[in-house]
C-alpha cells in the first residue's frame, strides 16, 4: 500500500498553523506541509490591514513563550507589528519551507481503507496525509452582510477584512455598518477623514479606556538582555488578560459583583466623560452586562460620536440603494464609500463546511454535525467520526488570555497522540465517544453558572452564543490546568488501530516532548 504524500498536513498558515509547525518540529517531525489559500502566511494579521488596527490586549501577552519579541513598539501591538512576529516565527524555525501558498483546502475525505485523508486542492490536485491539524481560526471566513440591495449599490464597497487604500476617504460622504472590534478601531479614523459618516449600529458595545504607550527603548534593550524578566511579564500579562476575558466569564455565579460593578461606572463615570450629548450616550450604551459580548478598548471611539459630521444611527437598516442606504423609518442618506464591519463566521459555524466539506468515518459530515447537532468535543482538540484529525481551536476550546496560549496547549496535545500513533505502529486514531461524553458534560454543567447563562445577555447578539444556543467558545478552565491536561491526558482516551499493510512504512522515531 503506497504511504501517503506526508505524515502530516496543517490547514491555515496564520499563528496557530505556523504554531503548530513549529510544535511538530520541536518534537521532532519534519514530514509535515502547511496548506495555504491565501499567497501569503499571516492568515488575520496579513488581511486585515484597515486603518488604525491594532491587538487589544496588551502585546507582552500576545506572543509565544518560545519566540518573545522585546521590541513591540507600543503597549498595544500594531497590526504590521503582528504580520511581522509571524514571519520571524516561521523563519527562525524553518517552517517556511513547508508552506505550499495558494493551495487551499477544497474538502477533506477520510479514506477508511488505507487509513489516511484525502485533501481537495485547486485544479483537481489531491494530497494524501495521514494526519491533519486544521489551524482555520476562530473567525474562518467574512460573514456575509445580508443586506437587501447590496449589488445594487453604486458608490465603493470595503470591507474591514479586505481593505483597499487605494479608494479615496477624504471629504466623501461614508458609511459603515457595525460596531465591533474593528469597526471601533476603523471608526475614529474615519471620522476624520470622511467629510460625513454615518454609523450603523445594531448591537452597542462595552468601550473600556486603553493604556496605550510607546514602549521605550531602554525597556527593550533590557527585554532583549533579559529574556526571562521578559517572560515573567509575558506570564503576568497573560494572567491579568486571563482574568478579565475568562475568569469573570467562568466564576459569574461567584464574581459577578465585579462585571456588575464595572457596568456601574462604565455607565456613570467613563461613558459620561467621553460622550457629552446624554441622548446619543444611552444609545451607545449596551443594556447588557460586561462581558456577554467581547468587550475592546479604545480612547478615541466613543469621543469620535461628538464629532459634528458623525452621526449614530441604530434604525435598522431596510435595504441599500444605488445611492445609499435606506432604514425602516423610510429614510434614506446618501453614500459614497459604504464599509462593511460586518464579522465573520466562528469556527463551528457549518456554512464553513459546506463550501469546503470535510467527511470523516461512516458518513460523518461536520457541516451536518454543526447544523444539526449540540457541539462537542475532546479537550477541544478531537471530536469522534474524524480520525486522525485535530483542531487548533474546537468547541469549548478558548484556552486562557491570548490565542497563543491556545495554540502551544492545543499543539502539544496534538504532538503526544502523533507520537503515540507512532509508538503504537498506528495508522488510525480516533478519540472515544465515553471520553468525548465525558469533557462536554463538564464544559457544559460548568458553563452553565457563566456570566453568559447566569447574567444579563439577552439583549447581546454575542457570537459567543451558537444557533443552539450553547456557548461552546470558551474552554471554562485556567490556562494552567490546560496545558496540565495537555500534558497528562489519558492516551486510553483514543482508540489506535492499525493496518497490518502499513506496518514497514511507520518505522519512525521517538517523538520529543516540549516543555
Amino acid at each position: 500500500m503506497r504511504a501517503p504524500d506526508h505524515e502530516v498536513a496543517i490547514i491555515g498558515a496564520g499563528l496557530g498553523g505556523i504554531g503548530a509547525a513549529i510544535a511538530l518540529r520541536r518534537a521532532g517531525i519534519e514530514d509535515f506541509v502547511i496548506l495555504e489559500r491565501a499567497a501569503d502566511i499571516g492568515g488575520t494579521w496579513r488581511d486585515n490591514t484597515y486603518p488604525g488596527l491594532t491587538v487589544d490586549i496588551p502585546a507582552q501577552a500576545y506572543q509565544f513563550s518560545f519566540q518573545l519579541k522585546p521590541d513591540w513598539s507600543h503597549t498595544y501591538a500594531r497590526g504590521r507589528e503582528v504580520k511581522a512576529y509571524i514571519d520571524e516565527c516561521a523563519d527562525r524555525w524553518d517552517v517556511r519551507r513547508h508552506v505550499r501558498l495558494e493551495a487551499e483546502v477544497l474538502s477533506r475525505t477520510w479514506d477508511e481503507d488505507s487509513h489516511l485523508w484525502r485533501l481537495e486542492l485547486p485544479s483537481r490536485q489531491e494530497l494524501t496525509t495521514r494526519f491533519v491539524i486544521s489551524a482555520i481560526g476562530a473567525f474562518v471566513n467574512p460573514k456575509p452582510a445580508g443586506i437587501e440591495g447590496l449589488n445594487e449599490y453604486r458608490g465603493d464597497v470595503l470591507h474591514s477584512a479586505a481593505w483597499d487604500d487605494s479608494v479615496e476617504l477624504r471629504g466623501r460622504r461614508a458609511a459603515i455598518i457595525g460596531t465591533g472590534a474593528s469597526a471601533l478601531q476603523i471608526i475614529p479614523i474615519l471620522a476624520r477623514k470622511a467629510a460625513h459618516l454615518d454609523v450603523y449600529q445594531r448591537t452597542p458595545i462595552w468601550v473600556g479606556p486603553k493604556l496605550d504607550f510607546p514602549v521605550p527603548r531602554p525597556l527593550q534593550r533590557l527585554y532583549a538582555r533579559q529574556p526571562a524578566l521578559q517572560d515573567r511579564v509575558r506570564r503576568a500579562m497573560a494572567r491579568v488578560v486571563e482574568a478579565g476575558l475568562v475568569g469573570l466569564v467562568v466564576h459569574h455565579d461567584e464574581l459577578g459583583w465585579i462585571t456588575r460593578s464595572a457596568g456601574w461606572l462604565a455607565r456613570n463615570v467613563w461613558y459620561p466623560s467621553q460622550v457629552r450629548d446624554p441622548d446619543l450616550r444611552r444609545r451607545l450604551i449596551p443594556s447588557y452586562e460586561i462581558g456577554c459580548k467581547r468587550p475592546s478598548v479604545s480612547n478615541t471611539y466613543l469621543r469620535a460620536f461628538n464629532r459634528p459630521n458623525v452621526e449614530l444611527i441604530c434604525e435598522p437598516i431596510e435595504r441599500l440603494t444605488a445611492h445609499g442606504v435606506r432604514t425602516a423609518d423610510g429614510q434614506e442618506r446618501e453614500v459614497d464609500v459604504l464599509i462593511l464591519a460586518t464579522g465573520f463566521r466562528m469556527a463551528t459555524d457549518p456554512e464553513n463546511y459546506r463550501s469546503n466539506p470535510v467527511r470523516g468515518r461512516g458518513g460523518f459530515d461536520l457541516a451536518s454535525f454543526y447544523a444539526d447537532a449540540h457541539v462537542r468535543s475532546y479537550e477541544s482538540v478531537s471530536m469522534p467520526g474524524l480520525p486522525n484529525h485535530f483542531m487548533i481551536f474546537g468547541p469549548y476550546g478558548w484556552t486562557g488570555g491570548t490565542w497563543h496560549q491556545l495554540v502551544e496547549t492545543a499543539s502539544q496535545h496534538i504532538v503526544r497522540v502523533i507520537g503515540e500513533a507512532r509508538r503504537r505502529r498506528a495508522t488510525a486514531v480516533e478519540v472515544s465517544e465515553e471520553a468525548t461524553e465525558r469533557w462536554t458534560s463538564f464544559a457544559v454543567a460548568r458553563l452553565r453558572r457563566s456570566l453568559w447563562h447566569t447574567g444579563s445577555c439577552a439583549t447581546s447578539n454575542s457570537y459567543y452564543f451558537d444557533h443552539h444556543g450553547d456557548t461552546p467558545f470558551l474552554r471554562p478552565t485556567s490556562s494552567r490546568q490546560a496545558w496540565r491536561a495537555a500534558r497528562t491526558f489519558p492516551l486510553d482516551d483514543y482508540r489506535f488501530e492499525t493496518l497490518e499493510a502499513d506496518r514497514p512504512l511507520l518505522a519512525s522515531p521517538t517523538v520529543r516532548q516540549t516543555s
